[in-house]
């Protein structure tokens, strides 16, 4: 019997042994993110009023295996647009995409993390790297949450993910001396304290922040109101009324996160507050959904005057008739915006979607799958 002990208190210290090495070795990767930019255009004129530049980014997991590849790839189209004449001290608001910071949640994991071929695949990965965390997460995850394992590998991630988030905004911001729209990420009942972005314990929220030209971080937080049905099982929705305005040198700016966009609730707020400009960080997952027949909005009931433009229009069509584009124009009154999608090759997720812009009238540019600059002269 003390035998058969011993016998298995061996096997299970080497098991143990194994999993802690297999767990804190080979911790991220040397490879360096991808620099390119594929388009870079201007709308209007300059007029001395300023500019809000779509950064239209092209991401990749390697991009998010360390802050430092994090901060260069963020900090590769700020110098690109520099290059352009584009930063305009506190006159740019500088946009990045919708969950730019959310993948955050794969930093400083096994290589192999980053060569997966699936987000599943990814997740499992992550999983075995921080068993011990991610055990006690998942047990201790609100009822309401249906999606445990998602829920988990977030919250488990989300301190070293916020203090990256706020550090490369807050630090670019201030070195270019613009004001950043830092898209958005996933994170527990975030909250500014004593200017630093927090995480707290509770739901997940989807939420975009806004970083001025000092790189001090606004405490008013915009958190999406509208999840799509793919966040829905793990991701709180806000309400609509909290939706903030932020004072710029260039005029009152809102922040609509992606979906958030399509409804006249958002709008009721803005138009509220009086506006000047709305910029929406977007992220449309899959390929080629842009061209093809829209099936109708996902995570809530399509509003009544979009309805019939399901299967008629395209997805690109439908997010320029009834998401930012025509309704802030139409419904708070305003005639500048943009709106910036993720692009990249991010597992097997997709990125599609292309820049929308609102000079007057609205438009979408057509630049599927690239790394883009698309500047708008307010």
């Amino acid at each position: 019997m003390k035998k058969n002990f011993k016998t298995i208190l061996l096997i299970f210290l080497v098991l143990v042994g194994g999993y802690l090495i297999w767990s804190s070795t080979n911790k991220g990767t040397g490879q360096q993110p991808i620099f390119k930019i594929d388009v870079v255009e201007s709308y209007g004129d300059s007029t001395g009023k300023g500019n809000v530049l779509g950064v239209q980014a092209f991401m990749t997991p390697i991009d998010y295996a360390s802050e430092a590849n994090f901060r260069q790839k963020i900090e590769f189209y700020l110098i690109e647009a520099k290059k352009n004449k584009w930063l305009i001290s506190e006159k740019t608001i500088v946009v990045f995409p919708e969950y730019i910071g959310t993948f955050l949640v794969a930093v400083n994991e096994k290589e192999s993390l980053y060569q997966a071929k699936t987000l599943e695949e990814g997740l499992q990965t992550m999983v075995m790297s921080n068993f011990g965390k991610f055990v006690k997460t998942f047990i201790l995850a609100p009822d309401i949450v249906i999606d445990k394992v998602k829920y988990a590998a977030f919250v488990m991630k989300a301190t070293e993910m916020a203090k990256i988030y706020h550090n490369v905004f807050s630090e670019l911001a201030a070195k270019y001396a613009v004001t950043i729209v830092a898209g958005s990420i996933l994170l527990p009942k975030p909250s500014v304290e004593n200017g630093t972005l927090k995480v707290n314990e509770g739901l997940l929220y989807n939420t975009s922040m806004v970083f001025d030209n000092k790189g001090k971080l606004n405490p008013n937080l915009i958190k999406k109101a509208f999840p799509t049905a793919d966040e829905l099982s793990f991701v709180c929705q806000a309400k609509p009324k909290d939706i903030p305005v932020f004072e710029t040198a260039v005029g009152r700016m809102g922040v609509l996160v992606c979906a958030d966009a399509w409804f006249s609730e958002s709008y009721k707020v803005l138009k509220q507050k009086g506006v000047n400009f709305v910029v929406t960080p977007s992220y449309s997952n899959g390929y080629g959904n842009w061209n093809k027949k829209w099936t109708g909005y996902s995570g809530a009931e399509t509003p009544a005057d979009a309805k019939e433009s399901i299967g008629k229009l395209t997805l690109g069509e439908a997010w320029v008739k009834h998401a930012m584009g025509e309704r802030a124009k139409n419904e708070a009154g305003v005639k500048k915006g943009i709106n910036v999608f993720l692009q990249g090759s991010i597992w097997d997720l997709g990125a599609d979607g292309s820049t929308i812009i609102l000079d007057d009238s609205a438009k979408a540019t057509q630049h599927m799958g690239k790394a883009a600059l698309v500047n708008l002269w307010l």
